[in-house]
C-alpha cells in the first residue's frame, strides 16, 4: 500500500499557510504548517516530510539558511522555495543550496499543485536510485572475491575490499588505466583485462600464479567481462579474481598424503568430497550424508565439524537405530525430574549439549514418525522441550545427518515425511563404495597396518603381494570398515613381518581357493590351457576371460 506523502508549508503569514495547506490537502497530501524555522526543523526532527514550501523572507530570518539546514539533515527531502519579491541572486543561492524550484507569489492552484507533484515525484526516482545503489553497494562489498570496474576508456571505476586486500588497490588509483598501475606483480590480470576490453569478449584464466610486493605467492583464477551497451558497444569491464590459494594448497596436500582430516583416500569421487567438506565446514547448513554402511560417514561428520567455525564447540553424536523411540526421544531432549518413573533429577538432552556446537543424527532414516515430527520442529524453531516440560527451549546447534537408505524411496511409500526430507537435504554429500574407488585400497590398507602396529605393539612391515592381490579383487561389501576389520585380524594373526594370505580372515582365503577351481570349471567352461591357446600366451586376457585374476593364473602354474 503506497504511502500518503507529507508536505510542510513554512510562511511566516497565517493566511498563506492556511491556504496552501487546505490546496494541497484537497489534493490527498498530509500536510504540517510552521511559521519559522525552528518549528519546522522540530517537525522534521519527530517524523519525515518528502516536500517543504518555503518562503525565502521569515520574520528575523532567513529561508535560504533552512534550506540549507534541511538539505544537511534531511538530504532526501524536496525543498521549494518561494517568495513576493523574486530576484536572480537569491533563486541562484537556492537552486546551489538544493532547491528543487524557486516560485513567485501569488501562487496559483495549478502551479502549486504541478510543482508538488513533480518534486515528489523526483524524490521518489532519487530514493529508488539510492536504494539500488545502497543494495549494489552492499552486494559489491560482501562479495569475498575481488571485484575491479573499469570504464570503456580503461579507466578504473570502482572496486571492492576484497580486491584492496588481495591486489592493493586504493582510492588514489581511481581513474588510472591499467597500464599505470603497479602492485609490484607481473600484472598478467590487468593484460587480460585491456584484451577483453578491447575485443569486447568475455576472457577466463584458470589458477595463474601471482607474486605480491611483499613477495606472498598466491594463485588466482580471473574472470573478465565486458559491459555491453544497448547497442552491443562496449561500456566498461567487470573482473572477477577468486583466490585459490588455499584450495590448490590443499589438493596439493591430499595428493601427496591422501589423507583429509582423518578421511584417507585421493581417488577423484573423494577430491570432490573434500572440496565440498571445505566450502560446507563454515556454512550453517544442514547436510545429509548418504552411503552404504561402512563407507565413513561419521568421519565426512566429523570433517564438517572441526573443519569450521564451530570446532571449538561440540560435536555429539546419536545413533538413531539404536534406541527405541522413547529412550531416543529422552536422549535427543532430555527430561525433567518427575516426568516418568525413574526421572529423579533434571537431565539436558543431546541438542543442549551440543549448544554452541554440532549433533550428528546418524541412520536418521530408522526414526519414527512422531520423531520425525518433533525433529521438524527443531529444523524450523532450533527450539526443543524437554520429556515432561513444556518450556520451550533455544539451542544455536549445526544438524548433520547422515543414512544408509534411500530416503526418497521412503518418502514415496510415506514412511518418512516429506517435510523434513527437505529440511534434512539441503546438501546431500554422496559417499562412494569402497569397491568404486579400488585405487584408494592399497592406501588404506596401509594406513591400516600402520594404526594397528602401533595399537598392537606389532612390526609389520607390508602385504604379501597375493594380499594386495585379493583385496583389489574383492567386492567389499562393508566397504572400509570390513577393510579395516580385515587388517585387525590379519595383524594379530600374523607371525612374521608380512602380511600373507594366511593371516587373512577364512572367507577371504575362501574367495581364493574358490577363484583356483574355476580353473578347471571356470563360469565360461574354457579350461585355463585352453584360454591362454586362445589369448597366445597372455595371462593378464587369459585371466580377464575366465573372471579371474592373473596371480591366481600364477600360482595354478606354479610361477610363484
Amino acid at each position: 500500500m503506497a504511502t500518503v506523502p507529507r508536505i510542510m508549508i513554512v510562511d511566516d503569514e497565517e493566511g498563506i499557510r492556511f491556504t496552501l495547506g487546505t490546496l494541497l490537502k484537497k489534493d490527498g497530501y498530509i500536510v504540517e504548517t510552521a511559521a519559522d524555522s525552528s518549528q519546522a526543523l522540530a517537525y522534521m526532527a519527530e517524523q519525515p516530510f518528502d516536500l517543504v514550501f518555503s518562503d525565502i523572507k521569515l520574520i528575523n530570518e532567513n529561508g535560504l539558511d533552512l534550506l540549507h539546514d534541511i538539505k544537511s539533515a534531511y538530504p532526501s527531502t524536496q525543498v521549494v522555495m518561494f517568495t513576493g519579491r523574486p530576484e536572480l541572486d537569491s533563486a541562484i543561492m537556492a537552486v546551489r543550496e538544493g532547491a528543487f524550484d524557486y516560485m513567485s507569489k501569488p501562487i496559483k492552484y495549478e502551479h502549486l499543485i504541478s510543482v508538488a507533484r513533480l518534486a515528489l515525484e523526483n524524490k521518489k526516482i532519487r530514493d529508488m536510485e539510492q536504494r539500488y545503489s545502497a543494495d549494489l553497494e552492499a552486494i559489491f562489498r560482501s562479495i569475498t572475491d575481488a571485484i575491479i570496474m573499469f570504464d570503456s576508456s580503461g579507466k578504473l571505476q570502482q572496486f571492492n575490499d576484497a580486491a584492496a586486500e588481495l591486489c592493493g588497490y586504493c582510492h588514489n588509483d581511481f581513474g588510472s588505466t591499467p597500464d599505470k598501475l603497479d602492485f609490484g606483480c607481473g600484472a598478467a590480470c590487468r593484460e587480460t583485462l585491456v584484451k577483453s576490453l578491447r575485443e569486447g569478449v568475455p576472457h577466463f584464466v584458470k589458477r595463474m600464479q601471482c607474486r605480491k610486493k611483499d613477495g606472498t605467492r598466491r594463485i588466482i583464477s580471473l574472470t573478465a567481462t565486458p559491459v555491453l551497451k544497448s547497442d552491443k558497444s562496449v561500456n566498461g569491464i567487470v573482473a572477477v579474481l577468486r583466490d585459490e590459494t588455499r584450495l590448490v594448497y590443499l589438493e596439493q596436500s591430499l595428493c601427496k598424503q591422501g589423507d583429509y582430516q582423518g578421511i584417507v583416500g585421493q581417488d577423484r569421487a573423494m577430491l570432490r568430497l573434500y572440496n565440498l567438506i571445505e566450502t560446507l565446514a563454515d556454512m550453517p547448513t544442514t547436510v545429509l550424508i548418504c552411503g552404504e554402511s561402512g563407507t565413513g560417514k561419521e568421519l565426512v561428520a566429523s570433517a564438517l565439524h572441526h573443519g569450521g567455525s564451530r570446532h571449538n564447540g561440540p560435536f555429539i553424536k546419536v545413533n538413531c537405530s539404536a534406541l527405541s523411540e522413547n529412550l531416543l526421544e529422552n536422549e535427543l531432549f532430555g527430561h525433567v525430574r518427575g516426568a516418568f518413573t525413574g526421572a529423579l533429577d533434571d537431565k539436558k538432552g543431546r541438542f543442549e549439549r551440543a549448544d554452541g556446537g554440532t549433533i550428528f543424527l546418524d541412520e536418521i532414516g530408522d526414526i519414527s514418525s512422531g520423531m520425525q515430527m518433533r525433529l521438524l520442529r527443531v529444523l524450523q524453531e532450533f527450539v526443543v522441550e524437554r520429556v515432561g516440560d513444556a518450556t520451550p527451549i533455544k539451542v544455536d546447534v549445526r544438524i548433520v545427518t547422515a543414512t544408509n537408505q534411500n530416503l526418497e524411496e521412503k518418502v514415496k511409500q510415506g514412511t518418512f515425511r516429506q517435510d523434513l526430507y527437505y529440511r534434512l537435504n539441503v546438501v546431500k554429500l554422496q559417499l562412494p563404495p569402497l569397491r568404486d574407488r579400488p585405487d584408494d585400497i592399497p592406501q588404506l590398507a596401509d594406513h591400516f597396518l600402520k594404526l594397528f602396529c602401533v595399537r598392537l605393539g606389532r612390526s609389520i612391515s607390508g602385504f604379501d603381494e597375493s594380499v594386495l592381490e585379493i583385496f583389489l579383487n574383492h567386492t567389499w561389501p562393508g566397504n572400509v570398515r570390513e577393510l579395516e576389520h580385515v587388517l585387525e585380524h590379519a595383524c594379530v594373526l600374523c607371525t612374521t613381518d608380512m602380511i600373507t594370505v594366511a593371516d587373512l580372515p577364512d572367507e577371504l582365503q575362501y574367495n581364493e581357493l574358490k577363484a583356483l577351481k574355476q580353473l578347471s570349471n571356470t563360469p565360461q567352461n574354457i579350461p585355463l590351457e585352453q584360454a591362454l591357446e586362445i589369448c597366445k600366451g597372455n595371462k593378464s586376457q587369459a585371466a580377464k576371460m575366465l573372471g579371474i585374476s592373473r596371480r591366481t593364473i600364477y600360482r595354478h602354474l606354479g610361477e610363484v
